[in-house]
């Protein structure tokens, strides 16, 4: 692709030579050609939350730019991969196309159903892998996702709660069990299954605790700024009670 064609209308073809260009070792960049998959990890994972993101304000034009981002992290990573001979961009086109393929025999093939995809992942799964019903939870995962997977995979082989009092409880054992931790590495210990407790308990109530924590989040800034705005003085030079009385405020007017 010659540098004086416009942008568009482009291809994934393009994206692909523009990074064999960029990784090339005879005239490349040098900030890409040093890249690794270790290296580019973070990244891909950040611009998978700007699409998240993206998606969230309903910005539909940010959308599209987060995409083309998410994007070239597949063509890089296919690149570093194709560069070691494991595999290339088409070999993992191939292997999500013949996925979906075999993961909906009742769209592409002749079953009258489908017997649901976590199913059809375990028959995947080879004889010699891990058979744990918690298997394939990835380490990636934001804490909070990860503990909700790992907790609905358990109670899809029955280990869990009948009902939300359960995990309630567990709250209030955790809280105690924090106030009766004796050194930093025990209250650290606690407050970890405090919080594996809450995300318990959000899923018995059918609520995302990933999704509660980021609306939290959003409220707070929101509700802060203003509490910065009202403010007659910094807020560094005001007492708990004044504080309180602005939060107050600020909840009022956003």
């Amino acid at each position: 692709m010659a540098a004086s064609e416009p942008p568009s209308p482009a291809s994934l073809s393009d994206l692909v030579e523009i990074m064999g260009r960029l990784r090339d070792p005879d005239g490349g960049c040098e900030w890409d050609r040093a890249q690794t998959f270790e290296t580019i990890a973070p990244y891909t994972i950040e611009e998978a939350y700007e699409v998240a993101d993206a998606i969230a304000r309903g910005d539909l034009a940010d959308l599209k730019d987060e995409l083309g981002d998410l994007q070239l992290q597949v063509v890089y990573h296919s690149r570093i991969a194709q560069e070691r001979g494991a595999f290339t961009l088409d070999d993992v086109m191939a292997a999500i196309c013949a996925k979906m393929i075999r993961r909906h025999p009742h769209i592409f093939g002749g079953a009258a159903s489908s017997p649901g995809w976590e199913a059809l992942k375990a028959r995947e799964r080879g004889a010699g892998e891990d058979r744990s019903a918690l298997a394939h939870v990835a380490l990636a995962l934001p804490a909070l996702k990860r503990a909700e997977k790992l907790q609905s995979r358990a109670a899809r082989v029955g280990f869990d709660w009948p009902d939300p009092s359960g995990p309630r409880a567990k709250i209030d054992e955790e809280l105690a069990e924090i106030d009766s931790a004796a050194t930093p590495d025990e209250r650290s210990a606690e407050l970890g299954d405090l919080l594996f407790s809450v995300v318990n308990y959000a899923r018995h109530l059918d609520v995302d605790p990933e999704s509660a924590l980021r609306e939290a989040s959003a409220r707070f800034e929101r509700r802060f700024r203003k509490v910065e705005e009202i403010a007659d003085k910094p807020l560094k030079d005001m007492d708990i009670e004044a504080l309180e009385a602005l939060w107050q405020r600020a909840k009022k007017l956003v």
